[in-house]
């Protein structure tokens, strides 16, 4: 029997709802998955990788009380920070999440360590979120050190204060204020005997900023707290926290940097230091007055001047600085009284030694890693 209009509509109908209801179901099983993407870290040192290029960790090294975190793709969140710690002491945790090498873990896909005179650019942007029942800091780590190390502590640590609430304050003590991608910063500087820490506190809260961390990393260089041979070994971004700290997030992270750039002795490179080599030379022998100027906007500590003498040169004594070794590539090191450089200003030292063959000056000379121009 051939069915009616109204049999032949019916299964229409029905599939129409069916898709319906498979397409509900399937935007609530979208959701749920969503929902269950993020991923809650209670474990003292437990880790997660993100966006497979971040590595992101709860870090309880300062406390036994409960902290953790809830990550998602784009960052984390404290969800429990149970206890507090004193806060003239170390604080009780740094929830954070890196890009690089930090106590043997790496994260995916990293070009860290990167040694700092290949490095053109390392651009990074965050984004955070507050609380204001807690003590802490938001704080952004950047790590140095004369080796390309993946393990343990690096040498000189970089500390960006993105925000500070209650009574705390950085490693060491207030040397001035400096001007770092276009914002004025609070400088302290200290050691935690463990590491050199340079700290760059913001005056009021920044929630979100892009900017190039080798800015940061010029300044400890102009400072003397890191080399331009040195190595980048990670860039991190969290939390400090002393008291509390349930809510503190981090929104979203970036971090990328580009090596293959020009090396301190580009010429193309503005020169950061300047150096007048004069010497006075007879038969046999010879003196040279050397002047080293500083032309960055902040003053050099315990300065190293490198350069290598023309072949049959060797030096027999030096003032206002030591020399050595006496021929060949040689550095000289400030005396106490000698060690600092300031902005604008000069150190100067000088030497005598002997010569055989014709006389020339070196070719060149760098100034804690950076190639200085010569006058």
């Amino acid at each position: 029997m051939r069915p009616t209009p109204r049999q032949t509509q019916f299964p229409h109908r029905l599939l129409t709802t069916l898709i319906t209801v498979l397409g509900s179901l399937a935007a609530l099983l979208a959701v749920t998955a969503q929902a269950h993407a993020d991923t809650t870290i209670c474990e003292q040192y437990g880790a997660a990788t993100i966006q497979n290029r971040y590595v992101v960790q709860n870090n309880r090294w300062g406390t036994s009380a409960t902290q953790c975190i809830s990550v998602g793709d784009s960052g984390f969140r404290i969800t429990q920070a149970d206890g507090s710690v004193p806060t003239n002491g170390a604080p009780k945790s740094y929830p954070s999440l890196f890009n690089g090498c930090h106590y043997t873990r790496c994260s995916p896909g990293t070009s860290l360590p990167a040694r700092l005179d290949t490095v053109s650019a390392a651009p990074s942007s965050i984004s955070y979120g507050y609380v204001g029942n807690a003590t802490y800091n938001a704080s952004y780590d950047i790590w140095l050190d004369p080796t390309p190390r993946t393990d343990g502590v690096n040498q000189t640590e970089i500390m960006i204060w993105f925000n500070r609430v209650g009574q705390i304050q950085p490693i060491g003590s207030p040397v001035g204020t400096a001007s770092v991608g276009g914002r004025t910063w609070e400088v302290w500087s200290g050691d935690n005997g463990g590491n050199d820490v340079l700290s760059f506190v913001a005056p009021s809260a920044i929630s979100s900023w892009s900017f190039d961390v080798m800015d940061f990393v010029d300044q400890a260089v102009a400072r003397g707290l890191a080399r331009s041979d040195w190595y980048l070994t990670s860039v991190q971004a969290g939390f400090e926290p002393w008291q509390g700290g349930a809510g503190l997030a981090v929104n979203s992270f970036s971090s990328t940097v580009s090596t293959g750039g020009s090396t301190p002795g580009d010429p193309t490179d503005p020169a950061a230091c300047t150096v007048s080599y004069t010497p006075a030379v007879w038969a046999g022998g010879f003196t040279a007055d050397v002047t080293v100027g500083n032309n960055g906007p902040a003053p050099v500590e315990d300065w190293r001047l490198d350069f290598s003498l023309p072949s049959g040169q060797r030096i027999t004594s030096a003032w206002n600085a030591t020399v050595s070794p006496g021929s060949g590539a040689v550095t000289a090191r400030p005396l106490a009284h000698t060690k600092r450089i300031a902005a604008g200003g000069s150190q100067s030292f000088g030497f005598q030694g002997t010569y055989t063959g014709a006389f020339a000056k070196p070719a060149g000379f760098t100034l804690n890693g950076t190639a200085c121009a010569t006058a």
